[in-house]
């Protein structure tokens, strides 16, 4: 059932993404899905409204790409909700999916005490998307894509309280993985992600430190 409506909504979603460069295209929105399917499967979750709300999850950055200004994911409902009307989905099910796109970027870890489980599935898959192998990848792209220097030495590595959301808070992309990436497998909300987190987490500090020994000459 979910694959048919995916091929549905699919049109509509690659004319929007067609033109991205920073790291959320298409072939997120398509990885983030099926993790979050794989997260259902074990954590009890509903695969239609996780899976669609996944494969729609960031209409808001492209939005915030066309305005140059901040679009809040409930900013994109308005569209979210025009190519749902494409399909047969009950208004149960459309409100279900908006409201996991509105709030999954409200982190508990952050104060925001989301308590939907659908909602926190899109979130932790996500954030897996954000980290490992791909992680690394993406987080280079979309500093690329936003101006921002691969490494700033002047500024000191810590580990902030909070993490930095947008690009401007971050002095450069190596100061992402301590602002927030080295910090999502502990806040994970279900303990499916939490065991692959734990294992992509590994992956990017192993880069990190190999990145930092090249960038100080020891390598």
């Amino acid at each position: 059932m979910l694959e048919e409506y995916i091929e549905i909504i699919k049109p509509y979603i690659i004319d929007l993404f067609k033109d991205d460069s920073s790291g959320h295209d298409i072939s997120h929105l398509i990885r983030t899905m099926n993790i979050a399917v794989n997260i259902c499967e074990k954590e009890n979750g509903d695969k239609l409204v996780v899976g669609i709300a996944a494969f729609m999850h960031d209409i808001h950055r492209i939005m915030q790409n066309e305005t140059g200004k901040f679009v809040s994911p409930k900013d994109s409902l308005p569209k979210v909700r025009e190519i749902l009307n494409h399909t047969d989905l009950s208004e149960e099910i459309k409100d279900k999916i908006c409201f996991a796109i509105e709030y999954h970027e409200e982190y508990n870890w952050n104060g925001n005490n989301v308590d939907d489980l659908n909602t926190l599935i899109l979130q932790d898959a996500d954030n897996m998307d954000a980290i490992g192998a791909i992680g690394i990848g993406r987080t280079f792209q979309y500093g690329g894509a936003h101006n921002l220097v691969m490494y700033n030495e002047d500024v000191p590595l810590e580990i902030e309280e909070k993490y930095a959301e947008h690009t401007e808070d971050d002095p450069s992309t190596i100061h992402h993985f301590y602002h927030k990436l080295f910090k999502l497998a502990d806040n994970m909300n279900t303990e499916t992600a939490k065991k692959s987190a734990i294992e992509r987490t590994e992956v990017m500090k192993e880069f990190v430190k190999e990145f930092l020994d090249e960038w100080n000459g020891i390598k």
